[in-house]
């Protein structure tokens, strides 16, 4: 099972909320105080980004997402809100499409229904990582982040050290779920409520990926935060906290 965590009051709806590659449940920390006054907020790690060993991969976003619903299998959640970001989001997608009667709304942040033209830059990175492991992810991961002339702030800085510890077969699996990750074609099967939240200056997930997503899924709405780049929530945590909260009310 994978790892989580659970904050807030137990009688509360019940808020999953996913995580980006490269990132712990800890993404989500500038939003947890405002969020835990609504929700009971559940969060969890893919596989490696929890400082202990991973199974093999490769993975496939299904599969993450069958994991998230043993989760809350477990702890006797029936329905849920999900918000996740990048490959969190796209976890959210399957799960709309899956298992839309268990979901109340979703929010997608700075993802896409397809991640790059090129899946074989996934399975490239896949293997350097395999290769030489993960010092190399930080230096990737700045520009793609928070954009090459923003400055980065106290979190961001601790999410990109944290990289250097992660499992090099957790961080390789979850690149392979990327590149063979597409929906396009079922956006429109998704029927929950859906909220999309772009980065304006998001290299890694761009606003036309977020905009298609907004057109693809029937009723969705898209809100674009200026200056953003892709951890959108790190950069932008008010603005983000207010789009998600005004979706899940």
């Amino acid at each position: 099972m994978i790892n989580f965590v659970v904050d807030g009051d137990p009688q509360s709806p019940v808020l999953v909320l996913g995580s980006s590659i490269g990132t712990s449940y800890r993404l989500w920390d500038p939003q947890l105080p405002g969020l835990v006054q609504q929700f009971r907020v559940v969060r969890f790690d893919l596989p490696g980004h929890d400082g202990k060993p991973a199974p093999a991969g490769p993975y496939r976003v299904a599969a993450l997402a069958a994991a998230v619903l043993e989760v809350l299998d477990g702890l006797g959640i029936q329905t849920f809100s999900y918000c996740g970001l990048s490959l969190g989001g796209a976890i959210g997608q399957q799960l709309a499409l899956e298992r839309p009667e268990r979901m109340r709304k979703l929010v997608l942040v700075c993802t896409a229904a397809r991640f790059g033209d090129d899946p074989q830059l996934w399975r490239d990175r896949a293997a350097r990582v395999r290769a030489e492991g993960t010092g190399f992810l930080p230096e990737l991961a700045r520009g793609r982040w928070f954009g090459l002339d923003a400055p980065v702030p106290p979190h961001g800085r601790e999410l990109l050290e944290a990289q250097t510890v992660l499992d090099p077969e957790g961080y390789a699996g979850c690149c392979e779920a990327l590149a063979d990750f597409d929906l396009t074609a079922e956006l429109g099967r998704i029927s929950v409520p859906t909220r999309v939240v772009a980065g304006a200056e998001d290299q890694a997930t761009p606003l036309v990926r977020a905009e298609q997503l907004a057109k693809g899924i029937p009723g969705a709405d898209l809100v674009v935060l200026p200056g953003a780049a892709h951890l959108a929530n790190v950069e932008q945590p008010a603005a983000v906290l207010q789009a998600m909260r005004e979706h899940l009310r």
